[in-house]
């Protein structure tokens, strides 16, 4: 009997970049979100061309240089000398999630610019972090003289008035006014690479929403499951992807998982008519 091994997938190789918290690469992990649109991707070139682009930053940089130098130095190498910003009004396009898309484009959303940002300012020695503030990924420098709160899509450093601005909407959506409010700074806590790596995910998962691409939605909400294992409303939104598709014993699998383990969840009542009607043959 002849024993052949089966070459490991695009999703198997994601779900070994994501299975322990502990040096989860995230720079590889959020380029590797690309594979299922550009499977040939060379993932190791995109990583090289980052690698390139931080020599070229400490080349630049005095070996006497404080923070607040490095901080500097940072901006405006990646704002105004390579001319990394946002696509401000082209939210719907899935290449700005994909790192090796935006950095051929010297575009893409907050976050696919921000995990650029934060590779080049710790290959300088900053201490450096993601924020998944609401509506608007920041990242921030931890300097002698405090925190620096910058957008990746401009590189403004925010003040505390102006996040609490921006923070405002989101607050008053969620009741958090008046008796209910909360300070500014629970919204800036450091994201764990985890939490990055699921956020580019939901955002390229809305994109597919929207776009009532099903095929696509379910390959993000795949790795989502693989990211987020304990998080039960993505293996109940991979069921959902799994019905429109037609698949009926993988749907019922994830969502009947998903209200074994959230029975008193807000639409409980709404997935379990769901699947009662793919039992009854009506996906």
């Amino acid at each position: 009997m002849t024993w052949t091994a089966r070459a490991p997938s695009t999703l198997d190789y994601f779900a070994a970049l994501v299975a322990q918290d502990e040096g989860l690469p995230l720079l590889e992990a959020v380029a590797a979100v690309a594979l299922d649109e550009y499977p040939e991707l060379d993932l190791q070139a995109v990583l090289d061309d980052v690698e390139r682009l931080q020599q070229r930053l400490r080349r630049r940089l005095p070996a006497d240089a404080g923070g607040l130098q490095r901080l500097r130095l940072l901006n405006h190498f990646f704002f105004h000398e390579l001319g990394f910003g946002g696509r401000f009004h082209e939210d719907d396009d899935p290449d700005s999630s994909y790192l090796h898309v935006v950095l051929q484009r010297r575009r893409g959303l907050p976050i696919t610019l921000g995990v650029l940002w934060l590779e080049l300012a710790r290959g300088i020695g900053l201490r450096a972090s993601g924020i998944n503030f609401p509506g608007h990924f920041l990242v921030k420098a931890q300097l002698p003289q405090g925190q620096v709160i910058v957008d990746p899509c401009t590189g403004q450093s925010l003040s505390r008035e102006e996040l609490a601005e921006r923070l405002e909407p989101y607050k008053r959506r969620q009741g958090l006014v008046d008796d209910f409010d909360v300070p500014v700074e629970l919204f800036l806590q450091p994201a764990s690479a985890r939490a990055i790596v699921a956020r580019v995910l939901r955002n390229l998962k809305d994109i597919h929403r929207r776009a009532g691409d099903w095929p696509r939605l379910l390959a993000v909400a795949e790795r989502l499951v693989r990211t987020l294992p304990d998080d039960w409303a993505e293996r109940r939104d991979r069921g959902l992807a799994w019905a429109e598709l037609g698949q009926v014993r993988a749907a019922l699998a994830d969502l009947e998982a998903y209200l074994r383990h959230q029975p008193d969840a807000a639409d409980a009542e709404a997935i379990a008519l769901r699947v009662q009607a793919l039992r009854l043959g009506r996906p």
